[in-house]
């Protein structure tokens, strides 16, 4: 009876152990550091919403993260995300605002305004996007968990990215 508790007990590590992997085909690494800092926004690689989805073809299944109002998506380029690209590329990152039909402030400035902030630090650093929502090369600089705040148009979002090393 006991052996029976211990393989129970055992399977359930290993079933837990297992969550931390992706489906996508990507590294363990990112979901497994986002478990541990304490990320809590999942990066999806299933279709993008219609309201996202201009520009691209077909059933297209890139990297995205959502907003936690779902206001706002990332699609990400790039992924995953690096602290330092040694190959040259960039971290891009494509921003797309759900269409409101008003915005809250017609006043306020289009500019799409990042304030990331490392997950367990005081750091914070601010990024712009000219214009608004749209292409934009955001680079952090530090490899971990990014709590960003989201701010354009009046409307607002957060989102956590996870920058690898």
């Amino acid at each position: 009876m006991v052996s029976w508790g211990r393989s129970l007990l055992a399977a359930s590590v290993v079933l837990l152990a297992g969550c931390t992997t992706t489906a996508s085909g990507g590294s363990a690494a990112t979901p497994s550091a986002s478990a541990a800092t304490g990320c809590h926004s999942p990066l999806e690689t299933t279709s993008l919403p219609d309201w996202a989805d201009a520009g691209f073809h077909g059933d297209a299944r890139v990297p995205h993260v959502f907003g936690a109002k779902g206001d706002i998506v990332a699609v990400l380029f790039a992924h995953p995300l690096r602290q330092v690209r040694e190959d040259g590329s960039n971290n891009k990152i494509l921003w797309v605002a759900r269409a409101a039909t008003t915005s809250p402030d017609p006043t306020a400035p289009a500019t799409l305004v990042i304030t990331a902030t490392l997950d367990g630090t005081g750091t914070q650093v601010t990024r712009e996007v000219a214009g608004g929502p749209g292409p934009s090369i955001i680079d952090l600089p530090q490899a971990g968990c990014w709590r960003l705040d989201l701010r354009w148009s009046g409307h607002t979002d957060t989102m956590d990215l996870v920058y690898a090393p």
